[in-house]
């Protein structure tokens, strides 16, 4: 017996967690049953007013003192006082029902339809104009619902609505993933972008082939846009030689208009002088744009509704 004392004093970490977890998940229904009869110090009252039978309520009370192993209340009768265990235990119990409590509030404001809460990511070349236009439009029929709204690059936002750290997201390429569901909503042209005085800056259009020659500016490694940027150019015959790698478009804008290469971008917000943008006539270069969300996961009201109101703008998702 003395061996088994012995080996439980000396926990591994592992296994204290799993009892502290065990132990948490023993006395956690019985947390607000003692709070209550401590407020009122009589059983009867505290019945009475939490809704409970007097017997269920003092079961649960006796059995909370012998997984503690230690007295909370002084008993006359039906009438209780804590003791100064009990004191010391009801300060952390209390606050521990107040933070479930928050924590409920919470989740419960969150869901509701009227003024809940969409956690949605999108990719930052969609962050000056497309998602504030989708989000105004949308706010015009549900003017209390609240966004927090991530910017990042495809992966990473996939990486966060799988942690459950999102509800929805735009990106690109679509992602198809068994874990995932995902839905085409536009495509967005993508354009040689050129310094405005390079030697193919009087051109219109133009073979993606004749700027095999030419030093790239690119998105970095794991952006949907730098793998569309090397497949197309693969489709064209050629790898295109990078000289630097951005996480910004419009930061390759620059680069490109200070005469440091060439890029394959979206169309701009509003036009940057010193570049000109020409359309690529073979191959077709262009991005598909898609929603994705996890599959299988339960949507509140606010996110079900966005992303119907995300759905009903197929074709036509992006600015003219």
């Amino acid at each position: 017996m003395a061996h088994q004392h012995s080996s439980q004093s000396r926990l591994s970490p592992s296994s204290y967690e799993e009892y502290a977890r065990d132990t948490a998940l023993l006395l956690a229904p019985r947390l607000a049953y003692f709070a209550g009869v401590a407020r009122q110090e009589h059983v009867t009252r505290a019945a009475q007013v939490m809704g409970v039978p007097q017997s269920t309520l003092s079961r649960a009370i006796v059995r909370l003192e012998e997984d503690l192993g230690v007295t909370l209340f002084a008993r006359k009768g039906r009438t209780v006082s804590l003791t100064p265990a009990g004191r010391t235990f009801l300060t952390s119990v209390e606050r521990a029902l107040a933070e479930v409590e928050r924590a409920a509030e919470s989740v419960q404001a969150d869901a509701d339809p009227e003024a809940g809460k969409v956690a949605f990511g999108f990719l930052h070349t969609m962050g000056s104009e497309t998602v504030p236009g989708l989000i105004r439009a949308f706010r015009a029929d549900h003017p209390r619902i609240r966004f927090t709204l991530v910017q990042n690059y495809g992966e990473a936002m996939i990486e966060r609505l799988r942690a459950g750290d999102l509800d929805l997201c735009l990106t690109s390429p679509v992602p198809d993933a068994p874990d995932l569901v995902a839905r085409r909503l536009d495509e967005q042209r993508l354009r040689l972008v050129v310094p405005d005085d390079h030697r193919l800056a009087g051109r219109k259009r133009i073979r993606l082939a004749e700027a095999a020659d030419e030093t790239f500016v690119t998105l970095e490694p794991g952006y949907g846009l730098r793998r569309i940027t090397d497949d197309l150019c693969a489709e064209a015959g050629f790898t295109p030689r990078v000289a630097f790698e951005g996480e910004e478009a419009e930061t390759l804008r620059g680069l490109v208009a200070a005469g440091l290469g060439v890029a394959l971008l979206p169309p701009p917000a509003v036009a940057r002088p010193g570049v000109v943008e020409l359309t690529v006539t073979a191959p077709r270069a262009v991005r598909e744009i898609g929603v994705a969300w996890l599959d299988g996961h339960p949507d509140t009201a606010p996110v079900a509704e966005f992303k119907r109101f995300l759905l009903s703008r197929r074709g036509h998702l992006l600015p003219d």
